[in-house]
């Protein structure tokens, strides 16, 4: 009954992303939208994190069998995708790289912030 509640708490704050996305006329994913309120929930003690930790490792945990149906539309697109397939690696690569070094930049500062103001 435990996963049922926290698995309602997860839904309902992904519909009030989509609700989100549908109201505001920006072109921002209603994903991003309820990532950014539960994430807000969160810090602010909203919601307490035990109200969705269990379910949270769940999804997490079967995670990779979410992208089985993604994989198989690109199979039944390859026809399409093969006369585009270098510039869809070097589109790949450049974007992995720059999400990478984007990545270690900013949390070595969140790192030199953070000892900052231990130091303090």
């Amino acid at each position: 009954m435990k996963y049922i509640l926290q698995f309602e708490i997860i839904i309902a704050i992904s519909l009030i992303g989509e609700l989100l996305n549908r109201l505001i006329p920006l072109p921002i994913p209603a994903s991003i939208y309820g990532m950014v309120i539960l994430f807000t929930a969160l810090c602010t003690g909203l919601i307490k994190l035990s109200a969705v930790k269990e379910t949270g490792k769940f999804l997490i945990y079967i995670m990779p069998m979410m992208f089985i149906p993604a994989t198989v539309g690109l199979l039944e697109s390859w026809s399409i995708m093969q006369n585009f397939l270098i510039a869809i690696i070097v589109i790949s690569l450049v974007s992995t790289v720059i999400v990478m070094a984007l990545t270690g930049r900013i949390t070595q500062f969140i790192i030199n912030v953070k000892n900052k103001e231990k130091k303090s």
